[in-house]
């Protein structure tokens, strides 16, 4: 029998890669919200992975958590997610995916394009991707990562930020408020550079953000995250002084 993956956050998502490592052969053991983290690695002190499948807002309280023992073995695949994330809680390499699929109760998975996977595990969770034939590819470098990171960050950020004010759908958005996306993505540019603490290309970016709209061109704009979305989002560019124009306009609609 393979070694046992240890996954925290059993949601949907969870649940699909619950369900690629459990194909692979790999024993799965899932920690969910109310379990003792000192119990559970008692009980499990080698996993080979452990995939953190919690929401992009517990993050960093999950990090801490984590005890030495399994901190070289984490792998990340939260929404928002940047280096800065996982490197003010000590974690200098984890594997980290950014997700291009998506899981709702009672559907299938319904892919948008393929999911990149970087660090010293992704051949683990390429080989739990491909069991699902969910497409995927493993990246070579760190600024290969970071670039796509960010890609997602725009894609998300645009959609939901943009669509409180459009509704509809991604490929409405770009097809009838090209110049609003352009405008919007101004600030989430800025505020990416700000968190990356690098200089990043931005129409690169917008490139590579407008090929996941065509990946699934009837994607809704504005999940119920978007709110929030927003007001973290002009909450970061307040704290680093960085003007963000119409981020704020958008939020006074």
């Amino acid at each position: 029998m393979k070694d046992p993956i240890v996954i925290i956050g059993i949601g949907e998502i969870g649940s699909v890669f619950s369900k690629g490592f459990l194909q692979t052969g790999h024993p799965v053991y899932p920690v969910i919200r109310d379990m003792d983290f000192n119990q559970t690695i008692n009980r499990m002190p080698e996993p080979e992975l452990v995939l953190i499948s919690v929401g992009e807002s517990d993050l960093q309280d999950v990090l801490k958590k984590i005890p030495e023992p399994w901190r070289s073995n984490v792998a990340l695949i939260q929404n928002e997610l940047l280096p800065n994330d996982w490197q003010q809680q000590g974690y200098k390499n984890p594997t980290v995916a950014s997700i291009w699929f998506e899981k709702k109760k009672g559907q299938d998975v319904k892919v948008v394009v393929p999911s990149p996977i970087f660090g010293p595990h992704a051949g683990l969770i390429k080989t739990a991707l491909d069991a699902l034939e969910i497409p995927n590819e493993v990246l070579s470098n760190k600024e290969q990562l970071l670039f796509e990171l960010v890609r997602k960050n725009y894609y998300i950020l645009a959609s939901n930020i943009c669509g409180l004010k459009t509704g509809g759908t991604v490929s409405e958005l770009w097809n009838n408020h090209e110049d609003f996306v352009r405008e919007t993505l101004q600030d989430i540019h800025t505020i990416q550079e700000h968190l990356a603490g690098q200089s990043l290309n931005s129409d690169s970016l917008l490139q590579a953000m407008l090929v996941a709209f065509q990946g699934d061109p009837e994607h809704g704009c504005m999940g119920r995250s978007a709110p929030a979305r927003l007001q973290r989002a002009i909450s970061i560019a307040k704290e680093a002084k960085i003007p963000t124009p119409k981020l704020i306009e958008i939020s006074k609609t």
